[in-house]
């Protein structure tokens, strides 16, 4: 029998994420963002970490504000809906926040590389481009072949991958859908890899459909079973993104008492999934919930 690897979140941020940790997080752009994850990693106190991603909308720039962050790697930092990310502005500007400029392509294939064990992909993108200046894993090579200019991009191995799901069982293995990003290439290029899910769910429901599994279980260190754990960004089959929660987070984000006083609200004071789905309120909740499901086709994998 596998092992079971469920653990709560704070133990799972406890045992794999120490300080100075490499860290992967929103992994499938704007939606299924690891929130819950994010606000343990603030609870922690964690420190001097680097943040790998393309775009988190506005997790990075929450763990930034918390002052948990030494570095990012990453293609944007900041608030869709409404654009500038405060927190990660004010540390930039400061100079207290070193920055690696990506592409979302570079950083795929930085993080792919790892996944393949080689030290770099090579590419066409940013060629021309000033992200040169600023980002020292990204140099000119020259095709053996052809001899043509392309971009090497150098390999991104992260200390430890966190990913949000719709389902998983107690042994790390887990479905999810919807818009998948560079979620595979996180986790197989990750040492570590802590999953949360919506649903805790019977090894025999993820092995009905292998096709969705997202990673192999046996590369997975930790489950978490975390209910709204990518509030406010959607999670198909489960709520839509929250968009007033990112209108209220640029207004109380433009000072740093501002931030303090966010944080206190919906960081500090959340000990557990039921503590967040009170502060949002059974009405709140309703109104993100899926009103109509459009299930997949089934598939046959009958031999």
């Amino acid at each position: 029998m596998p092992k079971e690897k469920r653990l709560s979140l704070p133990d799972a941020i406890e045992r794999f994420i120490p300080d100075n940790s490499r860290i992967v997080m929103g992994a499938s752009l704007e939606s299924v963002i690891p929130f819950a994850a994010g606000h343990e990693i603030m609870r922690r106190g964690r420190r001097d970490l680097t943040l790998i991603g393309p775009i988190s909308d506005i997790l990075f720039d929450q763990i930034i504000g918390a002052g948990c962050v030494r570095k990012v790697q990453a293609a944007w930092v900041g608030n869709v809906i409404t654009g500038s990310g405060y927190n990660f502005r004010r540390a930039v500007e400061s100079g207290r926040l070193e920055t690696e400029d990506h592409t979302n392509l570079t950083i795929s294939l930085a993080l792919r590389a790892a996944a393949m064990g080689v030290p770099y992909l090579p590419t066409r993108t940013a060629l021309g481009s000033d992200l040169f200046k600023t980002n020292p894993g990204l140099k000119t090579t020259t095709c053996p072949f052809t001899g043509d200019r392309l971009t090497a991009a150098a390999a991104i191995q992260p200390d430890v991958a966190v990913l949000h799901v719709q389902r998983s069982d107690v042994y790390g293995h887990a479905h999810a859908w919807g818009n998948l990003g560079i979620s595979r290439e996180a986790c197989l290029a990750a040492h570590n890899i802590i999953l949360t899910a919506e649903e805790i769910v019977d090894p025999e429901v993820i092995t009905s459909d292998p096709n969705r599994v997202v990673v192999p279980g046996f590369r997975v260190s930790a489950v978490v079973h975390t209910p709204w754990g990518a509030h406010p960004s959607p999670v198909p089959g489960h709520y839509n993104r929250d968009h007033q929660a990112f209108l209220d987070y640029r207004e109380a984000s433009k000072t740093p008492e501002d931030f303090a006083a966010w944080k206190a609200e919906w960081v500090d004071g959340i000990g557990s999934p039921a503590d967040y789905a009170a502060l949002l309120g059974r009405e709140r909740m309703a109104r993100l919930a899926i009103r109509e499901h459009d299930h997949s086709e089934p598939v046959d994998y009958g031999c």
